[in-house]
């Protein structure tokens, strides 16, 4: 019987519109819970979600059924619509349009998952734009600043 068989990891960033501080502690813990839900039902378990007050970064698996597209479209439109119906404070929720999606190898899952786990200590330092910037240098990821930043 034939087989169609992948093992493709991605990180996927993307940030509150205008980048928000709407993460907050108290919300943060569902938050993640809640996209680590979607990502398992669309078939791409994320093996770990992190972030700080205005983004999200996620390391997850890609089904070889899904494409980025579809995963990032549904992951954000059901967390917005979720993150509104958390109480007036989130009523003006929104993501932002864009997103950076990275591949990352075997042999960079490790790293990747330690970067994730690392973000408050990481964000005392470096603001969102600063680290996507350097990111999409990181994965030579050309982009135009007057396109990324919404």
């Amino acid at each position: 019987m034939p087989q169609s068989l992948s093992s493709i990891h991605i990180h996927l960033v993307f940030s509150t519109k205008n980048r928000q501080p709407f993460i907050t502690d108290q919300i943060e813990s569902e938050l993640h819970s809640y996209l680590g839900g979607i990502f398992r039902n669309k078939g791409c378990p994320a093996l770990i979600i992190g972030g700080v007050k205005d983004h999200v970064h996620v390391l997850s698996l890609l089904s070889r059924t899904c494409t980025v597209a579809d995963l990032v479209e549904k992951v954000k439109s059901f967390s917005s619509r979720w993150m509104k119906d958390q109480g007036d404070e989130f009523r003006h929720f929104q993501w932002q349009s864009g997103y950076g999606v990275f591949s990352i190898g075997q042999s960079g899952i490790e790293d990747v998952r330690r970067y994730i786990a690392n973000q408050k200590d990481h964000h005392h330092q470096s603001s969102y734009q600063d680290e996507f910037r350097s990111l999409c240098r990181k994965y030579n990821v050309p982009f135009d600043e007057r396109y990324v930043w919404d």
